[in-house]
């Protein structure tokens, strides 16, 4: 089962969507720049080797890219084992972080109107 159809029947994760002004946020800035930052996150707070507060590094709310990561999974390197596969205790390889990066970006955009 890919990982949109295992994500569609999770109560949790299928109950976050973007905001009215998230949605705002986005297209002034535009999804380049929401790539960016989500590179930004990823790299920052869950490709370390270990990351100090693991599975509270996302905040709920505040940015889209963290909507994103809570709704795809992506959130902490708990989740990303469980959902994604990606073993915990290891620095993400960059192959990872595009793979994390992609999935997020193409969640905000299934989510744009």
């Amino acid at each position: 089962m890919d990982i949109w159809a295992r994500l569609s029947k999770s109560t949790f994760r299928s109950r976050f969507h973007l905001k009215e002004k998230d949605i705002e946020y986005i297209k002034t800035k535009g999804l380049d720049v929401i790539k960016s930052h989500a590179y930004d996150f990823v790299t920052k707070r869950l490709a370390p080797k270990n990351i100090y507060n693991d599975g509270k590094q996302t905040p709920m709310r505040g940015h889209p890219v963290f909507i994103a990561q809570h709704a795809t999974a992506t959130c902490c390197r708990g989740c990303l084992a469980k959902w994604h596969h990606i073993a915990p205790n290891k620095e993400l390889r960059p192959d990872e972080i595009d793979y994390i990066v992609n999935i997020i970006m193409i969640w905000i955009t299934k989510e744009m109107p």
